[in-house]
């Protein structure tokens, strides 16, 4: 099935009558996009080029949207004018306003644009080269080893023929995480962002790291992309429909903008709820596949307002029927009688004045009207549903590039797990959305300053409430590779609600410093402070953590979960 799916894709790029010049997709990166999205919230509209929905963004739309800042008269600070130039040397191919060469190119060859260590370009090849290096340690106390992070790869983009934009992005990695961020791998099986891993030392981990796509246009309002990456959808911190926590997976994606709709269809093969044997592999030594479909119609409402409307479907077994771009899933799976997993709900952004924003997602699983509103269905474990609410404010109290970022988070018991074999919302063992699962309230505070040009602070406050399990036998709802048709609770169908099992309560607070000394080049500088109380502890559990590193075009460690 894979092979027919690139086949076909390869096929309507060859016999398109028309092709028109595209880049390749920026890696979706928080700190990034929010130097992107921050002015389209000062301008206080949505922008023209491209819906901040569905992330990641293409390069050369970037590109056209940094041109339009160029001349807005919204960079009115010395950190917003570098910000502008930092992103148009990243993407300096595809903006109109002039960027600048490096002063002293390394070797007269390297280095003579300050975002690539090499590049080429004529009428048929553009390729850009880049070193990724993230060399870090860090110490927790009450442990003797340093906690460390040993990345080393490369990065490589470019097109063919201004015709065909690709993309691929390969490191290796020997890293020993934070106890809690070590725990949540040794239960789930699987490194977060990653999955299969190798043990590196007694408590470290080793990997190796591979994304890449081809994206070409097959009309001039229709994109085409293929390959392995991470989607994540809306405009908060986390994504309660599509996030980026779990790791990159084979997928095809169309990309259709027309007017003020933006039509986004995913088809990708994810790796099944495998069984793994405690070195991150399964035991029968292959890996399951399932199959994921998904489509976003999302539309720009006046010029203050987008909402968009999504679909998705969770299947076992591939089905034909799900390559329909447009048709309505919850009608196919009716009609097939099958018991493939379809969810569905809307996201919403609303610039309602400059430098502000209300954001917010819902996400319905199962749905029962009368257990829903009816006296006698209260909290039902056939009601279930993840919801997100969201504030951004851009120059907080006019103090300029100081930003705050405020968000709720929420599923209930049950939500994205399944009854079925293969068909819970997660790939390769870790959700595809939040990193909790389910179960759980989430408080979050981001605050975003930049005192000057190349000095950015980031100071993150978490607070988790949700219910575990007292044991593998049990089930409240929290672990999505369980099944919830026997949860063997005692409760019922009624009477379930948020943080029902053993209650945990978890307040992290996170400072990062990073400084740009070069293009891409930032040295970091974080702390983290992490306690959790539960039933079952006697006393709290308290960690910290403190780390300086180096990173060369990669994206900062984030240890909030």
């Amino acid at each position: 099935m894979k092979k027919i799916i690139l086949f076909s894709f390869a096929l309507s790029a060859l016999f398109s009558q028309q092709i028109f010049g595209q880049g390749a997709y920026v890696p979706f990166n928080r700190d990034y996009y929010h130097l992107i999205e921050r002015y389209e919230i000062l301008d206080g509209k949505n922008n023209s080029t491209f819906h901040t929905g569905f992330k990641p963004y293409r390069i050369d739309q970037v590109g056209a949207f940094l041109d339009s800042l160029s001349y807005s008269g919204l960079l009115k600070s010395k950190s917003d004018r570098f910000n502008l130039e930092y992103l148009s040397n990243d993407n300096w191919e595809f903006v109109g306003h002039h960027t600048e060469d490096s002063d002293q190119p390394l070797l007269k060859k390297l280095y003579r644009k300050p975002s690539d260590f090499f590049h080429y370009r004529d009428s048929i090849m553009d390729i850009h080269v880049n070193p990724v290096v993230y060399l870090a340690a860090g110490n927790e106390p009450g442990f003797d080893k340093f906690r460390l992070r040993n990345s080393r790869g490369i990065e490589l983009r470019g097109s063919v023929d201004r015709k065909v934009a690709f993309y691929t992005y390969m490191t290796t990695t020997q890293v020993i995480f934070p106890s809690w961020i070590k725990n949540y791998t040794e239960q789930n099986g699987a490194v977060p962002g990653e999955g299969f891993w190798k043990r590196y030392e007694e408590e470290g981990y080793g990997y190796f790291s591979a994304m890449g796509h081809i994206s070409f246009n097959l009309t001039k309002n229709i994109q085409a992309q293929i390959g392995h990456d991470r989607n994540f959808v809306g405009e908060g911190y986390r994504s309660m429909i599509l996030s980026d926590f779990s790791n990159p997976y084979l997928f095809a994606k169309f990309n259709t903008k027309i007017w003020k709709f933006n039509l986004t269809n995913v088809w990708a093969q994810l790796n099944a709820d495998v069984i793994f044997d405690g070195q991150g592999r399964p035991t029968d030594g292959r890996y399951p596949q399932k199959w994921f479909s998904f489509h976003r119609l999302g539309m720009n409402i006046g010029k203050k307002l987008n909402i968009g409307f999504f679909e998705s479907v969770m299947m076992n077994q591939f089905n034909w029927n799900y390559l329909n771009p447009i048709i309505f899933y919850r009608w196919v799976e009716h009609q097939l009688g099958t018991p493939d997993k379809i969810m569905l709900g809307m996201d919403a952004k609303w610039n309602f004045t400059p430098g502000m924003q209300f954001y917010g997602q819902f996400g319905l699983d199962e749905f029962v009207f009368g257990e829903f509103f009816g006296i006698d269905g209260k909290q039902s474990s056939r009601n279930k549903y993840g919801l997100q609410a969201g504030f951004k404010y851009i120059n907080v109290f006019k103090i300029s590039n100081l930003d705050l970022q405020l968000e709720y988070n929420q599923a209930r018991p049950y939500t994205y797990q399944e009854k079925f074999d293969y068909q819970s919302y997660t790939n390769y063992r870790t959700p595809l959305t939040h990193p909790l699962g389910a179960n759980f309230r989430e408080a979050v505070g981001i605050l975003r300053y930049q005192p000057t040009p190349r000095l950015f602070a980031n100071f993150t406050g978490i607070f988790q409430f949700f219910g575990d399990d007292p044991s593998e036998d049990v089930n409240f709802g929290k672990d999505l590779l369980k099944n919830r048709l026997n949860p063997n609770t005692g409760i019922g169908l009624f009477g379930n609600r948020i943080g029902q099992g053993i209650e945990n309560r978890v307040v992290t607070g996170s400072l990062n410093l990073s400084y740009m000394i070069k293009q891409n080049v930032f040295l970091d500088l974080s702390h983290t402070y992490r306690r959790r109380t539960a039933q079952n502890l006697n006393a709290p559990d308290v960690s910290q953590f403190t780390q300086a590193g180096i990173r060369i075009n990669m994206i900062r460690n984030d240890f909030n979960f």
